[in-house]
């Protein structure tokens, strides 16, 4: 799994960069899913919830509409 890692110069808090090892979204939620520990498992049930929700948009996409425009009003945009 850590294969997927690369390294990246990032700026450290001393204002140095540092090669600092870097994966993407994918590779970071496989990572978490392989954490034993029960302060994870909020996290990996938050995961398995989102997930589902997205199967069940592909599935249905007006549920998908129904997301969006509900976002949409939370940053208070109009129905238009």
């Amino acid at each position: 799994m850590y294969s997927k890692t690369a390294q990246l110069k990032l700026e450290s808090s001393d204002g140095k960069k540092y090669e600092t090892d870097t994966v993407n979204t994918e590779t970071i939620f496989r990572v978490i899913q392989s954490i034993p520990s029960a302060k994870a498992e909020p996290f990996k049930r938050w995961l398995a919830k989102v997930g589902y929700e997205r199967i069940q948009e592909i599935e249905d996409h007006e549920l998908a509409t129904h997301r969006t425009r509900a976002i949409y009003k939370e940053k208070g945009y109009s129905d238009e």
